[in-house]
């Protein structure tokens, strides 16, 4: 017998399908993480005077100054990037303290740390400059307590960092272990996100040997990459770095149509979970792709926060999408932060007097930019005032004075009337260095000069005194730079068996910038401070103008 088949809508068939077909869940939303991201603020609680630098947009061939920068104004920049936005979490790529103006320097850098913890600073990565006083110093900025030498200087105690240091390469000879964490993981909707902070593996050349002595810098990548199958276990894929290295772009600061140094090199080795790196160092600006990551850097001094905006995928919990802006801190259009207008006015009741007092007067600008020999118009007066601080026999009898170009920081400007504070000149000088006098034969004398390439990629011409003089060639190999019988003396050959008087820094002098021959110095006397011998060079000299730059000369 037949069945009898009825005949079937097309309604009925569709129902059908449908009900046989698998079922799926619907795929869920990415999350959204903005990380607010700064580098390089070495102190600078009120704004700089150099501003920010960027290209004019009505004319792409010029450039124009933006006034930037300030604690008070990225506050409130950082609290209006966050509005909005569910999850943030700002953080840092190093050198938040060291080489800063005299407010935060005064007292050790403890309002800089107080500052950006009342932001909602919530990781950083060590830099070059929180080495700068030493490891011990580190860890009272990131647990609180008193100066060993200075004591309590502050409108009240100081409890140290509310934001938590990242030191993945920065390795405790002793123990082996880092000296604070390699990384932290932050949650975000369930979503597991690592923050790995390192400094570069230079660092114990920019600092002062003694300070670091029980410390190892190791390699940026290799360090980043021993990390990634232990972040794996803990069920981490989204990772970003903060590294206190960088890169010299061309574009203008949210740009990046090239990019060259270490940091190049450094991305390409890392292992490929890295998704996001945040830079710092070279104190410029930019947002990048390198090897197909996102890659950024927000200038110095406070005058950019980026906004790095990410989608985290809730299954694979990885990051599916990066983009960045730098957003300038414009100090013509963004408000004061109440609570960092108060705990700067705190601290600036005490160091005012000091800050504010008259040092002398300036004629023009005083420049920190080399000249193509790597001599600046500033870097000659700073060490014309160490070699007359030192000249006389009971302090030091100096012959000749030297010092290295990162110790001059910023420009002696000419303002209304030409006056100088004393905070003027800390500015230009904010390491408060001892000085020190000892004796280098002729010859060590040039072969120190020679460790001025060390580092070819990145020279470091010391600046000199009045009276000494000398010619280097470009072309010639390691070694063979400075031209021998060019060193002079008040126009006297320097005698390679001869012994002379030398003024540097307590930095150089124990080897900082790779200055090794410095150590070999004998019959040491220290002196006075860096900055007070150029505030009595003020003193006696005032109006201090500019001097023909031609103590060092560049052949080829």
């Amino acid at each position: 017998m037949r069945n009898s088949l009825r005949p079937v809508s097309a309604f009925a068939l569709l129902v059908a399908l449908y009900a046989a077909a698998p079922v799926y869940a619907q795929t869920a939303a990415p999350v959204d993480l903005r990380i607010l991201a700064i580098n390089d603020f070495h102190g600078y609680l009120r704004p700089s005077p150099g501003g920010i630098v960027i290209t004019d947009p009505e004319d792409k061939t010029k450039k124009i100054t933006i006034a930037a920068g300030g604690a008070e104004h990225m506050a409130t920049l950082v609290g209006q990037l966050r509005d909005g936005h569910r999850n943030t979490i700002f953080v840092a790529a190093g050198d938040l303290i060291g080489a800063s103006p005299f407010l935060s320097a005064m007292f050790h850098d403890e309002p800089t740390i107080e500052a950006l913890s009342m932001m909602g600073l919530a990781l950083a990565s060590v830099g070059n400059h929180e080495f700068d006083e030493g490891k011990d110093e580190l860890l009272r900025m990131q647990n609180g307590g008193c100066h060993p030498v200075d004591k309590c200087r502050g409108p009240h105690p100081f409890t140290g960092a509310k934001f938590r240091y990242l030191a993945a390469s920065t390795i405790e000879k002793r123990t082996g272990k880092p000296l604070l964490p390699a990384y932290a993981i932050r949650e975000f909707d369930g979503i597991p996100v690592a923050f790995i902070g390192l400094t570069l593996k230079g660092t114990p050349g920019l600092v002062s040997p003694v300070g670091v002595a029980d410390l190892e810098f190791r390699d940026e990548a290799e360090t980043v990459n021993a990390l990634i199958p232990e972040l794996k276990t803990r069920g981490v894929e989204a990772i970003v770095v903060l590294i206190h290295e960088g890169g010299l772009p061309t574009g203008d600061y949210n740009e990046c149509p090239d990019i060259s140094g270490p940091i190049v090199d450094i991305v390409k080795k890392f292992d490929r979970s890295v998704d996001v790196v945040v830079t710092g160092h070279t104190h410029r600006a930019y947002v990048c792709e390198i090897d197909k990551r996102l890659v950024t850097s927000a200038d110095k001094y406070g005058t950019l926060v980026t906004a790095i905006d990410l989608k985290l995928d809730p299954v694979t919990r990885d990051i599916i999408s990066a983009r960045a802006d730098n957003t300038i801190v414009r100090t013509a259009t963004l408000a004061r932060d109440a609570e960092q207008t108060a705990l700067i006015e705190a601290y600036d009741r005490l160091a005012a007097p000091i800050a504010n007092r008259p040092a002398g007067s300036v004629a023009e600008t005083l420049s920190r930019v080399p000249n193509n020999a790597g001599e600046s118009p500033l870097g000659d007066i700073i060490a014309d005032a160490q070699l007359a601080a030192t000249r006389d026999a009971a302090k030091g009898g100096a012959d000749i004075a030297f010092t290295n170009p990162g110790g001059v920081r910023t420009d002696i400007a000419r303002k209304e009337g030409g006056a100088v504070t004393y905070a003027d000149l800390f500015a230009s000088q904010p390491f408060r260095n001892q000085l020190v006098t000892m004796t280098l034969t002729g010859k060590q004398i040039k072969d120190m000069l020679e460790q001025q390439w060390r580092d070819p990629k990145r020279p470091r011409i010391l600046q000199v005194s009045k009276g000494f003089s000398y010619a280097w060639d470009g072309t010639k190999p390691d070694g063979e730079r400075v031209i021998a019988e060019r060193m002079t003396l008040n126009g006297k050959a320097i005698d390679p068996t001869a012994s002379y008087r030398v003024t540097v820094n307590n930095f150089l002098s124990v080897g900082g910038d790779g200055f090794t021959v410095f150590t070999q110095g004998t019959a040491p006397q220290t002196g006075i401070y860096d900055i007070d011998a150029l505030n009595a060079y003020f003193r006696a000299n005032s109006p201090v103008g500019l001097t023909a730059v031609d103590r060092i000369i560049r052949i080829n």
